[in-house]
């Protein structure tokens, strides 16, 4: 498997849906708006829950109303993210593992990313992710030389600003959107915001 390159969208709601529930195991799915073929370039991600990670009729909905979203937005499902409870333990559960499995199924290239939460303060200087990749039905860990987060020191202070001034707030994952379906679990008033602050810095995001 190629290249994978990681928006500044992407990372900076991965970065915040952690932030907004620290206590707490967090999931989200990795979307790709391009049909390149080498590199898998993922254009942004769907925060799913923040509880009850392993409870498969709530993640198959929500799997399954993502899949018929990025239909109708010309969008692909290329990944699945997650950070574990325990800051220091970014080891796929059975979990990721069976949710990344049935993504694979869809999509060869598809990517595991597991948010490394030792690694999530503002001053730390590389990207706080381990990226996993499926090989001879085995996830592996990914070379991290074909992990490209382009713009790095930008999106790192995107990430560290909106969640500075409570933009955080904002975003809207699965779970949020169950309890309450007026809220709006695609996160446009997030994106506007991440690319207002991204469009000076690198005018693309």
């Amino acid at each position: 498997m190629g290249e994978v390159e990681l928006s500044c969208r992407a990372y900076v709601k991965m970065y915040l849906h952690a932030c907004l529930f620290p206590r707490c195991s967090i999931n989200g799915l990795l979307l790709s708006s391009s049909s390149a073929g080498g590199a898998v370039c993922v254009t942004d991600c769907v925060p799913l829950l923040h509880s009850h990670l392993p409870l498969a009729p709530i993640t198959q909905l929500a799997l399954t109303q993502v899949d018929v979203w990025c239909s109708q937005t010309q969008q692909r499902i290329v990944g699945y993210y997650q950070a574990n409870a325990c800051v220091s333990d970014s080891s796929p559960t059975p979990c990721a593992l069976k949710i990344a499995d049935k993504i694979a199924e869809q999509f060869n290239n598809a990517v595991l990313l597991m948010i490394d939460g030792g690694k999530m303060s503002p001053d730390y200087r590389v990207p706080p992710i381990v990226m996993y990749e499926r090989k001879d039905s085995r996830w592996t860990l990914k070379d991290k030389h074909t992990i490209m987060l382009r713009q790095w020191e930008e999106t790192r202070a995107i990430a560290s600003q909106m969640l500075e001034s409570g933009d955080h707030m904002l975003l809207v994952d699965f779970d949020s959107h169950l309890d309450d379906i007026t809220k709006d679990w695609t996160n446009q008033k997030l994106n506007n915001k991440i690319a207002e602050l991204a469009s000076p810095a690198n005018g693309n995001v």
